[in-house]
Formats: C-alpha cells, sequence, structure tokens
C-alpha cells in the first residue's frame, strides 16, 4: 500500500515538471517577442522572465539555445541574446524631427502620437532621416511614447549647406539648419577652394568618421563668402535643393515653341476675346495665371469667366518642358526672386495673360444672379483677349472711389464676392488671415524697410471667384460617377480633437474662450474676429493654422474643411503649380468623353507634389526668417514691444509686434533667478521670486545678438530685474 502511494506521488510530481517546463518557455518566448531587436544577458533573461529556481533557469537556458538553433534569436559577442525580428514591435517607421540636442521624435505617418526618443537613442540618424522605431515596453515620455531606433531607413538628405572653418590640417563645417547638431568633419584634400567664413555645400562621404565621430564630407560647391545677400540666398537653395537654373534643353525646347497662336487652335475654341476682361495681379507680378470677364446678360444676370492660362496645350505630355515641371511641380517665391516651375518665356511669355494680347486659355464661366446664384456653368478651351492690367491696389482704388476705367465691373464682382464670402461663411468655412511682411530691400538685398502686407477687397475678390472656379470644376467631375473617374482633389481633413484642445487652452492665456467639443468652425471664427487687430492675432492665426490638419493632393474625393466644401480642387494656377496642369488635362479628358484612367500615376504625382509644396513653404520661410534676422540686426540696443508666444524649458520666444519677427530669450540668459517651466500651464515660473512668464503676455524685449548662418535672434527683457 505504501509503496503504490509513492508511486502516486511520483507520477504527480512528473507531471508538474511538464507543467513548469510549459510555463517557462512561454515566459521566455514572450520576453524577446515583446521586445525584438533588444539584447539580455543570461541574468537578465531568468529575472525579466520570472525564473526563481535553479530547474527553471536551467531549462530558460536551455530553451534559448534551442531558439538559437532555429534561428529565432542570436547570440551577439558579448553573450547576451537578442531577437532576430529585424521589424518593431508596432511595424513602425518614421521621419525623425530632432529637435534639439537631448531628444527627438519621430513621426509616424497614421500614428496619433509621436514618439520620443533620446538622442544617444537615434542610433546615428538625423533630422528629416527614415527610420525603423520600437516602442520601450511600458516608457513614457509625458504624454508620448518612449522609443529606440531600430534602423536606419534611409538618409533624408546627404548634401548640406553650411560656414566653413579651415584649420591646418582638416576643416569642419557647420551646418546652417539648426536641427544638424554635428559639425562635418572635411579632410585637407576635399576643400576645394573654399576659405574659412566661406559658405559651402558638402557631400556627406561617411556618416560615422572623423577624430569625433562625425560625419565626414567633401566640398561640392563654393556659395560664397558668408553674410553677402547672393551667397545667403543661394545657400537656403541649396540647402533645399531647390534648381539654381533650367537644363540648358528645356530652355531650347521652350524656345523652339512658336509665339504666333495658331488659327487652327482658335477655331477648335470658344471665342471670348470681345467680352470685357481684365486681371488683378500684384505690382511685381510677371505671370498672370488668370483673368476675369464680365458680360451683361438680357435677362439681367451676369456672365462672369475665369481664364485660366492653357499651360496643358503647350507643355505636351511626356516631353522634356513636362518632366521638368513635374520635377519642380511648384513656383518658389523668395524674398528676393522667383524661382520658376516653367521657363520664362512659357511663365512671363507665352502663357502669361498680358493685356492686349490674343492668349490661349482654359475657362470656367458662371451664370450669376445678382444674388450670386450660379444659374449654370460652363467648361472648356478658350481664346480671350485682356483689356487691362490691374495691380491690386489701382483696382482698390476703384473699389473705395468709385472712379477710374471697368470700375463698374469691378464693383459688381466685389458685391458679388462679398455675398459669396457670405454663403461660405454660413455653410462653416473658415476666415484664417494670417499676417504675412514684405521686405523692401536696397539694390544690394539688404532690407530697409518691413511691412505687413495689407489684404483688402481687391485680393479678396480675386480669391473668391478663384475658390468658385476650383470648387465647380472639382464638383462637376464627381459629380459625373460619384467620385469613381480618378482626379485630383485638394483636400483638408477635420483636426485632430486634441490639438484643438490644447489651443482652446492656448488662446484661453490670452483671455479668449471656445469650444473645441462644438461648431469647431463658428467657434474659430468668432476666435478669429475676436483677435484681428489684436497684439496677439498673429501669434494665434499661426497657430491655429498649425493645429489644422494639412491640406494636401490626393485622388481622394474627400471635402475641405477650411473652406466648407464638399469637394475641391486647383484649377486657377497651372503656370507656377504642376497638380492644375493635371486637372486641366483629365478635365478636358471627361469633356471629351474619355474613361477614368489609371489612378496609381497620379497617386504618385499627388504625393511628390505635395512634398514639394511643403520644401516650396520652408524655403519661402526660411528666406523671410534671414531677412528678418538681417533687418533687427541693425535693431539691436532698442526696446521693442512683443508678445510671449512659446514657453519651452529652454527659453522664452517673444514676437515682436513691430516686426512681427520672433526671438528667443534663453534661460540660461534669466541669470536673476533659477526658472522653472511649468509644461502644462505654458509657463516659467522663479524659483525664489515668483516671476512669471506666460503665454500671452506682454513684454519689453532688446535684441541683443542675431546669427544669420543659424537666422536666429536672442532677447533678452528690457525690465528684467
Amino acid at each position: 500500500m505504501a509503496k503504490k502511494k509513492k508511486d502516486n506521488r511520483r507520477k504527480i510530481n512528473r507531471t508538474k515538471k511538464v507543467l513548469n517546463i510549459d510555463v517557462v518557455r512561454r515566459q521566455v518566448a514572450g520576453l524577446f517577442e515583446e521586445n525584438p531587436g533588444e539584447a539580455f544577458t543570461v541574468k537578465q533573461i531568468f529575472s525579466k522572465a520570472g525564473l526563481r529556481d535553479k530547474l527553471a533557469k536551467k531549462e530558460g537556458l536551455n530553451f534559448v539555445l534551442d531558439l538559437e538553433q532555429e534561428g529565432a534569436v542570436e547570440q551577439l559577442r558579448n553573450g547576451s541574446f537578442r531577437s532576430r525580428k529585424s521589424n518593431t514591435a508596432s511595424g513602425l517607421e518614421g521621419i525623425v524631427d530632432h529637435v534639439n540636442r537631448r531628444f527627438a521624435y519621430v513621426i509616424c505617418e497614421g500614428e496619433e502620437e509621436d514618439i520620443w526618443v533620446k538622442t544617444d537613442d537615434l542610433k546615428g540618424a538625423i533630422n528629416g532621416d527614415r527610420v525603423a522605431v520600437r516602442i520601450k515596453s511600458g516608457g513614457r515620455q509625458g504624454n508620448r511614447p518612449e522609443g529606440v531606433v531600430t534602423k536606419i531607413v534611409s538618409r533624408g538628405r546627404t548634401e548640406f549647406v553650411g560656414k566653413i572653418e579651415v584649420l591646418p590640417n582638416y576643416a569642419f563645417v557647420v551646418p546652417d539648419f539648426r536641427k544638424i547638431y554635428h559639425d562635418i568633419f572635411i579632410y585637407p584634400e576635399k576643400i576645394g577652394k573654399a576659405k574659412t567664413n566661406d559658405k559651402v555645400l558638402v557631400k556627406i562621404k561617411d556618416w560615422h568618421g572623423g577624430k569625433q565621430k562625425n560625419p565626414v564630407g567633401q566640398v561640392v560647391e563654393v556659395l560664397g563668402q558668408a553674410g553677402d545677400h547672393e551667397t545667403e540666398i543661394h545657400s537656403i537653395m541649396a540647402e533645399f535643393e531647390l534648381p539654381f537654373r533650367f537644363p540648358k534643353n528645356v530652355e531650347a525646347a521652350a524656345e523652339k515653341i512658336p509665339v504666333e497662336v495658331p488659327k487652327e487652335e482658335i477655331k477648335k475654341r470658344r471665342d471670348v476675346r470681345k467680352t470685357t476682361t481684365f486681371t488683378i495681379d500684384p505690382e511685381d507680378a510677371k505671370d498672370f495665371d488668370d483673368a476675369i470677364s464680365v458680360e451683361y446678360l438680357k435677362n439681367g444676370n451676369y456672365e462672369i469667366g475665369v481664364h485660366i492660362a492653357d499651360v496643358s496645350y503647350y507643355v505636351e505630355e511626356d516631353g522634356i518642358l513636362h518632366d521638368e515641371a513635374v520635377n519642380r511641380a511648384t513656383s518658389v517665391y523668395l524674398v528676393d526672386r522667383t524661382i520658376p516651375m516653367l521657363p520664362e518665356k512659357l511663365s512671363n511669355g507665352l502663357c502669361s495673360l498680358r493685356p492686349n494680347e490674343e492668349k490661349l486659355t482654359f475657362s470656367a464661366m458662371f451664370e450669376i444672379t445678382p444674388k450670386a446664384e450660379i444659374k449654370s456653368q460652363w467648361f472648356g478651351r478658350t481664346v480671350t483677349y485682356s483689356d487691362r492690367r490691374f495691380t491690386y491696389e489701382e483696382a482698390q482704388e476703384r473699389i473705395e472711389s468709385g472712379e477710374g476705367d471697368f470700375q463698374e465691373e469691378i464693383n459688381l464682382l466685389n458685391g458679388l464676392a462679398h455675398q459669396l464670402k457670405d454663403k461660405r461663411f454660413k455653410k462653416g468655412a473658415i476666415g484664417f488671415e494670417t499676417v504675412e511682411v514684405k521686405f523692401k530691400l536696397d539694390e544690394t538685398g539688404k532690407p530697409i524697410g518691413l511691412f505687413p502686407k495689407e489684404r483688402k477687397d481687391a485680393h479678396k475678390l480675386v480669391e473668391e471667384f478663384m475658390l468658385l472656379a476650383n470648387k465647380k470644376v472639382a464638383e462637376f467631375v464627381f459629380n459625373k460617377h460619384k467620385g469613381d473617374d480618378t482626379f485630383v482633389y485638394r483636400t483638408h481633413d477635420d483636426p485632430n480633437p486634441e490639438k484643438l484642445e490644447t489651443f482652446s487652452k492656448f488662446a484661453a492665456k490670452f483671455g479668449h474662450r471656445m469650444n473645441p467639443g462644438k461648431d469647431v468652425a463658428d467657434n474659430l471664427n468668432t476666435l478669429m474676429n475676436d483677435i484681428h487687430g489684436k497684439p496677439e492675432q498673429n501669434v494665434l492665426e499661426s497657430l491655429a493654422i498649425r493645429t489644422m490638419s494639412k491640406a494636401v493632393y490626393t485622388t481622394e474625393p474627400k471635402g475641405h474643411f477650411g473652406l466648407a466644401f464638399p469637394h475641391y480642387t486647383h484649377f486657377t494656377s497651372p503656370i507656377r503649380r504642376y497638380p492644375d496642369v493635371m486637372v486641366h488635362r483629365l478635365l478636358q479628358h471627361y469633356l471629351d468623353g474619355g474613361k477614368s484612367p489609371k489612378v496609381d500615376p497620379y497617386n504618385e504625382l499627388c504625393r511628390h507634389s505635395s512634398e514639394r509644396e511643403k520644401r516650396a513653404a520652408d524655403a519661402e520661410r526660411a528666406s523671410i526668417k534671414y531677412k528678418q534676422v538681417e533687418f533687427m540686426a541693425m535693431a539691436e540696443n532698442r526696446p521693442f514691444a512683443g508678445i510671449i508666444s512659446g514657453v519651452t524649458e529652454w527659453g522664452i520666444f517673444v514676437e515682436i509686434t513691430e516686426t512681427k519677427c520672433e526671438g528667443m530669450i534663453r534661460t540660461s540668459s534669466m541669470t536673476d533667478d533659477f526658472y522653472e517651466f511649468d509644461e502644462k500651464n505654458f509657463r516659467m515660473i522663479g524659483k525664489r521670486n515668483k516671476r512669471m512668464f506666460t503665454l500671452g503676455d506682454e513684454v519689453t524685449v532688446m535684441v541683443v545678438d542675431t546669427d544669420i548662418d543659424r537666422r536666429t535672434i536672442d532677447l533678452e527683457f528690457v525690465d528684467h530685474d
């Protein structure tokens, strides 16, 4: 009897051992599955997998060795083990935004939260690189997940602009771009003709070489002496990889195009040359994309024509000019020059709707009642003749005085435009009126004046009819087959609720209340009206725009939140935007009864155009910031009124009210006390004196330093004691 009980106990113990082994294996496998790419020593495996007794540890180690034999894990030289899975825990890839020397964010498309990554965990990645990232288990940094870069998928760029310092045995280049935190090492034989203080374009040859493990590069172009206007503008162009000139074969192709409008082509088109037509553009404009015509109809209505340069007629699909236009995708407007999408013969000549010249156009014609109701519409190719070229200022004079040539037509259009705008806003459009600055430059390019651009009725008149044409073209194509036809739309997603909530708290710091959860458009419009003309206007408008989603080109027939349009496109600026050329081609294709083309090539062209648009905007901002820094350098030791526009742990941003220039008071320069950053309440608080600096505070500051290379303005408080 005793012997039988003993045998039963042995069976139970053997069963327990089997159960223990299964648990051990699950715990060890789970450790590697949850942390792909992370290495663990044997001791860490035992600890993290919860293996306590000798038998469990033995079985755990045997299982790890089995996994190694199967190829699931690998043993490193230091004896630790890691999973061979090359993908991240969540398969995430994103772009590095290296915000300061200590950390970066990895921005992953489709993810609500950016991933916080310490600089030491970037694995050598720099700003703009595409990386694979693994989220640390349980790791958080503030309200963001913390991650580790596991792989550099692709470099964002390999060429950089900066100032070179030449030493006896080597040289180094300090990149202009503020988010690059390593100097670039240059061997003597790779310096070329560069001299100390030159701006140079340098190409990276080795990302982790040199004595200090800095990137190693070679000078590929000397741009000129730092500080010189042409040098700095060329530096910006090189930094953003903007073309300096057109290839010779592209220029030659443009020159071969006949100037005369062929009579056979005119016969194919609707002839509106005898209809009153004019353009309204900035005073310094050279390319006139659009013209407006007015005809009084016998029934009391008006036929208003929006006539757009027919670029698609001159730029043949798949030709040299077309390929160059695709590559550039957009014109770029820097402070002192335009980098056009098309050669000058086209942009300023053949396609430009200059006065007293017959032009080939693509038109949207509308019969409109005196109450701005659209009774009918027509789209197609036309031939036009502009009777007059107006500047915005000249058109505004006719609106304000009611006198001058074509004043009747201009005031008719202005009245209709106001009604169209009112209807848009009743349907939920948002009225962002950001303040733009314009420079007065001397003959050397030096800024001698800075003033905000004014938007008056003449500007809004043109804008309203361009919006109408863009909207109606998009709706026309969409309605043919309920969005099934391939087309290029301009879409703008609804804003992220969390970003709206953050913005509403920001606005509250200035004393403005809004409810981000209800009637977003009405709330934002009320806020925009409240802040108009106030010191905080530019700060809040800029932040409101950053809170919104970015408008993009896409083949998906989604709506445009900011304009409150169910469908919208870009039809009105083909001289300077390639998507408009695509829209012209597709629209004519459908007018001719064509079937829907394959969508994939258009998807790629939309993505490319959106990227090029962002590059152009970044370059334009950089050129404006350069001139702002140069202008403010002449204003040192003079007090300025300003508004605190941003608070971070490393400094306080202040926008100078008079010039709209933004500078920083660095925390390190605030020596009267130790200031702590209160992130939740957007403020800085002195530890002893309890002095607070909060978003929206009106302050007085003085410029103490400017850095043209980095495009930064250092400020200090005038009354800081």
